[in-house]
């Protein structure tokens, strides 16, 4: 498949992301972002298209035509200082005099605490019979955006993952482009959790083509689902499928396998493409119809603290029911990587 794809050469730059090798172009966060790319296509999955009719013909459990992969990247466990102020207030103007008396309590009680909702999440999942990854920072204090102590979490990982649950690691600013960071973090996080982890992605989606990737391989990450645009939804390298990356500079495919991020909450509402919630809604199902067609898996990553219109999960659970209803396999990212390169990767 590799072989018929390199043939093609629009569609093998596209897919190795050969213009982000060795790029001078770079946002503040020195990621290279969708307005500086010459692709202009960024809804169609124009490789996996390509793969599909060459040939591709993934299946998934229970005889499902394509896959959700549920992700949650857990930036905060705790509301920032003022939240208990301004988040009173607020419920005060709307009349929910239950939020009123609880904020106050958000900072120091966890039943008052708007972000330790993973358990909801869970439950909220399991109404669906799906699973998904919930990636943890392990940052020290001091470190940029760091908000919660990883140790303190201990019991809450625990739970998680002895329910089938994915824990996975949430890289620190500096993790993408340090070998030693990334390892140690890793390590941090698996000693509290008390085994091996496999999933990866970076805060604030930060990713350097193929660097990136050959270090996660190196820190012996199985899979990592970084790989998308912050600034825009959509197919990055044209993949709705899982892949293994191809460094063009020595010629070698590397050993992990990416799952790309397709839709973040925050790409499509208020941090950069700033749609309002009824275009956001007209754009996830378009590429949800996307996948869907290529059977493909459209990978998702919902914030454990986002809040919409006053809502956390409301608008999470219509998308859950949305697929449900189209008879996806929803699963977590370890499950998509242990489907995949068991069942799929081996016939291509």
């Amino acid at each position: 498949m590799i072989e018929k794809l390199k043939q093609n050469e629009e569609l093998w730059d596209l897919f190795t992301k050969k213009e982000e090798y060795n790029s001078a172009l770079s946002d503040q966060y020195d990621r290279f972002p969708y307005y500086l790319s010459g692709q202009r296509s960024v809804f169609d999955p124009r490789v996996s298209r390509f793969l599909v009719e060459n040939g591709l013909r993934p299946e998934y459990p229970g005889g499902k035509k394509f896959a959700v992969c549920l992700t949650h990247d857990i930036d905060m466990v705790y509301p920032e200082k003022l939240y208990p102020i301004i988040g009173t207030a607020k419920a005060f103007v709307k009349g929910n005099l239950t939020d009123a008396i609880k904020t106050p309590f958000s900072r120091i009680n966890k039943r008052c605490n708007p972000c330790w909702n993973f358990r909801e999440i869970m439950e909220l999942e399991a109404k669906y019979n799906a699973k998904s990854s919930f990636y943890f920072l392990a940052l020290r204090p001091g470190e940029k955006d760091f908000n919660y102590e990883i140790e303190d979490l201990e019991a809450e990982l625990k739970f998680i993952s002895s329910h089938g649950w994915e824990v996975g690691l949430h890289g620190g600013h500096e993790s993408y482009k340090s070998f030693e960071d990334m390892i140690e973090k890793k390590q941090r996080l698996e000693k509290v959790l008390g085994k091996q982890i496999i999933g990866y992605r970076n805060h604030f989606l930060r990713f350097k083509v193929p660097d990136t990737w050959e270090l996660l391989s190196k820190a012996n990450f199985k899979y990592d689902t970084t790989f998308g645009y912050a600034d825009c939804a959509g197919f990055r390298n044209g993949m709705c499928h899982p892949f293994r990356p191809y460094n063009i500079n020595i010629g070698k495919q590397i050993d992990i396998i990416e799952l790309p991020l397709i839709v973040m909450d925050r790409t499509l509402l208020r941090s950069y493409m700033r749609l309002d919630v009824k275009k956001a809604w007209e754009l996830i199902k378009n590429l949800i119809e996307k996948v869907e067609q290529y059977n493909g898996v459209i990978t998702i990553l919902w914030h454990n603290n986002t809040c919409i219109e006053g809502e956390s999960l409301k608008y999470y659970e219509k998308f859950l029911k949305y697929v449900s209803g189209k008879k996806a396999w929803i699963a977590s990212g370890e499950e998509v990587y242990n489907w995949w390169s068991t069942n799929i990767e081996p016939r291509h």
